[in-house]
């Protein structure tokens, strides 16, 4: 057996494998399934300062090796999670993070803090993947200049590991990792997912509500790890790779890319119990190549 742990900023974890935001929902709808204490860290569902009613469906479509959302962040506000869902899952053992959302900065803030009072929540995952309304609508995280901004609005407000999710939707990946390195992020965690479509032919019209959606899932997977290794190379604060990881060799290639720890999505979908099979099957990866501990892969790709 070998030691599994794994550290973003001041979050220790017992395993690298995390839940992917939106995909895990609570946690607790899981746990007839699996012991999901024995997960690393499970992120919750996106959280909005209001309540947030998402897209008009339809609003999932699936793909060839992939599926489109466009859930559209339904929450019920963060004033609810803390008043009813956070008394329910404060006492699991293990890392709980929110996925805090917002479409202004002020709003982005206000959600943070109101976390940060939380003692059980050891850390968020800011998606700076949302719209920005004050600004035309383009994404946060598509410029350095406005996610350096919110991050390090956010940074200011809330004192404890602040991990920063990355759009797969730009030009240069690694530039804006830097930016949000720079304004105060403790990890980046990449990717969320990538811009797509789906069309019935038939009838002439999207598959989606909103026509364009995120796509997700194995499809992703060449592109995610890229990804994670330029940023890896790039930034020295940790990496948490996610996009179309769907078994322990897949979480694998993660690590070896540069990343110190994992999130599983799209896949909790389709096997509710992938979790424990990715974390089991590290596990088996390190002691038949000898390793001692998860952290003895990390970024250990050879390139030459």
């Amino acid at each position: 057996m070998a030691d599994l742990t794994t550290n973003i900023g001041n979050l220790v974890m017992k395993n690298p494998v995390m839940t992917a935001s939106g995909t895990f929902g609570y946690g607790e709808e899981f746990s007839d399934f699996i012991d999901i204490s024995r997960i690393g860290g499970i992120i919750v569902k996106g959280t909005t300062i209001k309540h947030r009613e998402g897209n008009p469906y339809p609003r999932m479509a699936e793909t060839p090796s992939g599926m489109l959302n466009a859930v559209g962040l339904q929450n019920k506000g963060v004033d609810y999670f803390i008043d009813h869902i956070y008394p329910r899952i404060k006492d699991t053992d293990t890392n709980i993070l929110v996925n805090v959302s917002g479409s202004t900065i002020e709003d982005y803030v206000a959600t943070a803090e109101k976390v940060g009072e939380l003692d059980k929540i050891p850390a968020i995952e800011l998606n700076i993947s949302c719209p920005n309304v004050k600004e035309g609508g383009m994404a946060f995280g598509t410029s350095c200049e406005s996610a350096a901004k919110v991050v390090s609005a956010v940074r200011k407000a809330y004192k404890k590991t602040l991990i920063v999710k990355l759009s797969p939707n730009v030009t240069n990946i690694a530039e804006i990792a830097m930016a949000v390195e720079g304004a105060g992020a403790d990890s980046v965690s990449l990717i969320n997912t990538i811009m797509g479509m789906a069309i019935d032919a038939e009838k002439r019209k999207p598959l989606l509500s909103t026509i364009t959606g995120g796509l997700s899932g194995a499809c992703v997977k060449p592109i995610a790890l890229r990804m994670v290794w330029q940023v890896s190379n790039a930034v020295k604060i940790p990496v948490v790779g996610l996009g179309g990881i769907m078994n322990a060799t897949d979480a694998i290639e993660f690590l070896l890319a540069g990343a110190s720890a994992v999130e599983i999505g799209t896949a909790n979908f389709i096997d509710p119990t992938v979790t424990i099979k990715v974390i089991d099957g590290i596990n088996a990866y390190l002691d038949k190549h000898g390793f001692k501990s998860v952290k003895d892969i990390i970024g250990q790709l050879e390139t030459k």
